[in-house]
């Protein structure tokens, strides 16, 4: 049984270790660098008076997932960016919808009009996840370059609230 509330700062630590082992993998974020819960700590007061920060955790209280949205200078101020993240092995159980549900709800309580999703695009997972919520293609972002320096295409999916 997955459990979702609002994320709150004594999470960071956990948010931040599923996150190093997405990025240690790689290939499927455009975050390159290993995070500390600090780094999710500041991240999380940006523009907190208009992002939603949401955990996903399991049975045994631990957080298995994490999604995110909050206003981006690249969006209109009625479209937020959304991030979501499931520890490694657990994708497929329920654990984004569970998160999206809430992130819906919050986002509408905010006032957003529409939620982006900007994917890389080797990243099928994130796509397909993206697509099973209901996003739709509307742009594409050729050779996007990654703090490491690499060049990435990236997708960008809008969700109609």
């Amino acid at each position: 049984m997955i459990r979702v509330r609002p994320a709150m700062p004594l999470d960071t630590g956990s948010m931040a270790r599923l996150l190093n082992e997405i990025i240690k993998i790689g290939g499927t974020t455009a975050i390159v660098r290993p995070v500390t819960g600090d780094d999710l700590g500041e991240w999380m007061q940006n523009g907190s008076d208009r992002a939603a920060w949401h955990v996903a955790l399991d049975d045994q209280e631990k957080v298995v997932g994490f999604q995110w949205i909050a206003p981006s200078e690249a969006l209109p101020e009625e479209a937020a960016e959304i991030a979501t993240f499931v520890q490694v092995g657990q994708t497929g159980l329920g654990i984004g919808s569970e998160l999206f549900k809430a992130t819906t709800k919050a986002a509408k309580s905010l006032g957003y009009v529409w939620i982006r999703a900007n994917i890389r695009a080797d990243n099928e997972g994130g796509l397909t996840y993206y697509q099973s919520r209901g996003f739709r293609d509307y742009d594409i972002i050729e050779g996007y370059e990654l703090s490491d320096g690499s060049l990435v295409d990236k997708r960008l999916k809008r969700y109609d609230i």
